[in-house]
């Protein structure tokens, strides 16, 4: 790989840029925006080297590609790259949800192009390239969900780029990946945001740093995760149902006035949120 392109200069794909330039010092990157601003700050920062409006002019001549826009957008920006391709190009994307993504790529892309959809599982509430950094991807994971149509030469390909960029990498289908990933990523932002929508005016004065700290996802951008979740919203529904039978189980103990059982909640929710962060930070070391 001698040329890449980022299609969509956000924190995103402004850090995979940075963290491919870290590595590949004489590496070309290429970046599409709609905004000459924003692709004026990715040029200023080292994020990338050339700006281009047009996304078939950005993807000409590079043999990596990352869409690194919102899922909703992947169809109309598919379509328009796909006959400016290079034979042989990589195309990946940094989505959070897979099933339509890949569906897309496989109907749209000419013959010749290999696609694997990519989630690296990073990121942050603050959005904008001016927030991008070398090391947002480092110790992370990435989710690959190749089908059987993926060439085994792009899932290694894959592997490569986010190995590159320091991630541990594991092959889910694209299926698997969207019903895991409602429950631990789509349905806390959703929470979230349902936590915030229920306050009362007169309740925000009092809020700790427990409600900030449990809400800090709800600062995403709106629009991303709006495509995210109407994109994946049947495993979203079946998530909340299981939630909601949650609740419900809270709400007979809290009625009943039943301590023990409380406490044994609470208490067995606090042990494994602990076996989830040494499992993660095992991993990290690993």
């Amino acid at each position: 790989m001698r040329q890449m392109t980022i299609l969509g200069v956000g924190l995103l794909g402004g850090s995979i840029a940075l963290a491919v330039r870290a590595a590949i010092p004489d590496f070309k990157v290429v970046g599409f925006g709609h905004r000459p601003e924003t692709l004026e700050k990715a040029r200023q920062i080292g994020a990338i080297d050339r700006a281009e409006t047009d996304p078939a002019a950005a993807v000409a001549g590079s043999d990596l590609v990352v869409l690194c826009t919102p899922v909703g957008t992947f169809e109309e920006i598919l379509r328009k790259i796909a006959p400016a391709l290079s034979p042989g190009c990589l195309v990946t994307d940094v989505g959070s949800t897979k099933r339509s993504v890949v569906k897309l790529a496989e109907s749209i892309l000419k013959k010749g192009t290999e696609f694997i959809g990519s989630h690296p599982i990073a990121g942050s509430e603050k959005r904008g390239v001016e927030f991008a950094r070398t090391d947002l991807f480092r110790h992370g994971l990435c989710v690959i969900t190749p089908t059987a149509n993926t060439p085994p030469p792009a899932i290694d390909r894959a592997r490569t780029l986010w190995k590159l960029l320091q991630m541990r990498v594991v092959e889910l289908s694209p299926e698997e990946h969207d019903r895991v990933l409602a429950d631990v990523s789509h349905l806390p932002h959703l929470l979230a945001a349902a936590l915030v929508a229920m306050q009362e005016d007169e309740a925000l004065d009092f809020c700790g740093q427990g409600f900030l700290d449990a809400t800090r996802i709800a600062g995403g951008d709106a629009g991303l995760w709006r495509d995210i979740l109407l994109d994946n919203a049947d495993n979203l529904r079946a998530g909340l149902l299981r939630f909601e039978e949650e609740i419900r189980r809270v709400m007979v103990m809290l009625d009943a006035k039943e301590e023990e059982p409380l406490r044994r909640w609470l208490a067995e929710a606090a042990e494994r949120r602990g076996k989830i962060l040494d499992r993660k930070l095992r991993t990290q070391r690993d």
